[in-house]
């Protein structure tokens, strides 16, 4: 027996040595930077490790074995950002690594703006060719399905998803036509909507200043949203105003989001136009007690003067009736141009005057262009143009949208007050509202508002480090954790185990917009790294040229794909 009690004291010795525990393996290692995790809290010490493009462990590793280790002393750690409207649908075919974005720090761009890249058919296809043709885009798909697996074939440098258009809808059953639907083709769109869910679409969306969406009744638009509902979806908006009768705008919104059962985004929230200056704080308090009424309503904002929408959004609805060529047609017309151009200079409530809302032509700069034959207007005001050619300002708008009705342009109409009011509001979120771009190849002929290029670092330095309108675990919030949790994206917009680990590693001394409206393509400065599922984009304040990006869907694919597991 003394071999027993021999083996036995050697079993009991060794269990009293301490454990010692293997090395944890990462993908990468993050060490020594402030987290700033995006619920809003102070910043704390601690090392991130990532594996399978998710956030591992959040602890001190200090003997972990990595396949690569980011130091980031002295430097902000948080999660990646989200544009809570980004506009990229075609740009993102040009250039998948949309530069533009990620040297911001956006990791995940929502899109789908009343307008959507699906569902299309052929009559839509002809009547947005020259869009197509502008980008060289073929596009193969008429679903979301297919735009979806187009992406997911070619790569992404970020994460995207996409709401269905309410406007998109419409045009597959109504063409640009002036008209209510009738029941069969209400359930047609119906339909549409329900098959974009299905197929991964985050909700349903109207952009109502732009034709055919201003001819949609407030119960057209309940009846879509209502179909999103059924699948968790979001309402999203540009209201049918946001000038001199947002007031009514927003009833209509709250009215949807009620009678629709569906939480409401009102996107790049704004008190247009120069008789509306210092308004926001009526309007906010409008939203405040609509949210006190159980209104689930939230919005966000790119935080410029300047917006940017399309040119021809400066002629009354009816003019857009059947789509651009009849427009060309009555601006040709001249007993139809004279009608146009009175409305334009009447004020009134019934449309969103936009001529009316700035202080003069001065206030109009010429963007984008798709007619090759006026590139040399790109970057010039609408003032400037009507004095070389010698023409009167309303007569170089309809003339410049007889050559070119895809122009875009920036307009000054907000005020620097009403902006900042909007921005520190705690249900407000980031959007950029622009596509991504590129200061290089073709895109980079074009000339964009500079937030495409410098939302979020501008909020940065501006309200953050010079103006202290925000504190930085504050902005990071509303860059993060606020838009996910509204876009219910539960495994992101947090720095925190198991969720996907889109990060961003900055300088919050150094990061700052390098945009302005004279030269807007130029890339923001400061971000160090930004990692897209764990894969850095951006490496040591350089692009990569990864495309680690995800096709982002929908609770109702989402439950699809469960029930077919």
């Amino acid at each position: 027996m003394p071999g027993l009690t021999r083996l036995t004291a050697i079993f009991l010795f060794t269990l009293s040595l301490p454990l010692i525990a293997a090395p944890q393996q990462f993908d990468v290692v993050i060490r020594n930077g402030h987290i700033i995790d995006g619920t809003g809290s102070p910043w704390y010490s601690a090392d991130i490790g990532i594996r399978n493009g998710r956030i591992a462990a959040i602890g001190s590793f200090p003997n972990a074995h990595a396949k690569a280790v980011i130091d980031a002393a002295g430097l902000v750690v948080a999660p990646g950002f989200i544009d809570m409207l980004g506009q990229s649908e075609l740009s993102m075919l040009v250039n998948p690594h949309v530069p533009s974005k990620i040297f911001q720090g956006i990791t995940t761009e929502i899109t789908g703006e009343g307008g959507s890249i699906a569902p299309m058919d052929e009559r839509i296809l002809s009547a947005d060719r020259s869009g197509f043709e502008h980008y060289g885009v073929a596009p193969e798909w008429t679903t979301f399905a297919g735009y979806f697996r187009r992406l997911e074939r070619q790569g992404m440098g970020i994460n995207l998803a996409s709401y269905v258009g309410a406007t998109q809808v419409r045009r597959m059953v109504l063409g640009e036509e002036d008209r209510a639907p009738s029941a069969s083709e209400l359930e047609r769109m119906k339909s549409l909507v329900r098959q974009a869910m299905q197929e991964g679409a985050m909700g349903v969306s109207t952009s109502l200043q732009y034709a055919p969406a201003p001819y949609a009744s407030t119960e057209e638009l309940i009846a879509l949203a209502a179909e999103a509902s059924k699948f968790g979806g979001i309402y999203a908006t540009h209201m049918r105003s946001e000038g001199d009768t947002i007031d009514q705008a927003l009833d209509e919104a709250f009215r949807i989001g009620r009678e629709a059962r569906i939480p409401i985004e009102i996107w790049h929230l704004k008190a247009a136009g120069k008789r509306n200056w210092g308004r926001m704080p009526e309007i906010v308090d409008r939203i405040d007690k609509a949210r006190a009424s159980g209104v689930d309503v939230e919005a966000d904002t790119y935080a410029y003067t300047a917006w940017f929408n399309s040119f021809s959004a400066f002629i009354p609805p009816w003019a857009h009736a059947g789509g651009d060529a009849k427009m060309i047609a009555r601006l040709k017309d001249p007993a139809t141009r004279a009608r146009i151009r009175k409305q334009m200079e009447t004020d009134s409530k019934g449309w969103d005057n936009e001529w009316q809302e700035i202080p003069g032509p001065q206030a109009i700069l010429v963007s984008v262009v798709q007619n090759p034959k006026l590139l040399q207007d790109q970057g010039k005001t609408i003032a400037e143009i009507a004095k070389a050619e010698n023409k009167d300002p309303i007569d170089t708008i309809f003339d410049l949208l007889i050559e070119d009705p895809g122009m875009s342009v920036a307009v000054f109409g907000m005020s620097e007050k009403d902006v900042a009011y909007a921005l520190k509001q705690p249900w407000v979120s980031v959007d950029n509202d622009s596509q991504g771009t590129a200061p290089t190849g073709m895109l980079g002929k074009e000339h964009p508002h500079p937030r495409a290029y410098g939302t979020f670092p501008r909020i940065l330095r501006k309200y953050v480090r010079d103006e202290k309108l925000l504190s930085l675990p504050d902005a990071i919030r509303k860059f993060s954790a606020l838009p996910a949790q509204r876009m219910r994206l539960a495994d992101r917009g947090v720095l925190k185990a198991g969720m996907w680990a889109d990060v961003v590693v900055f300088d919050p001394d150094r990061i700052h917009d390098v945009a302005t409206f004279e030269k807007p393509n130029q890339l923001s400065v400061g971000m160090e790294y930004v990692l897209v599922n764990g894969v850095p984009v951006i490496a040591a304040g350089k692009m990569t040229n990864a495309l680690p990006g995800k096709v982002l869907r929908g609770q109702g694919a989402q439950e699809r794909n469960r029930e077919h597991e």
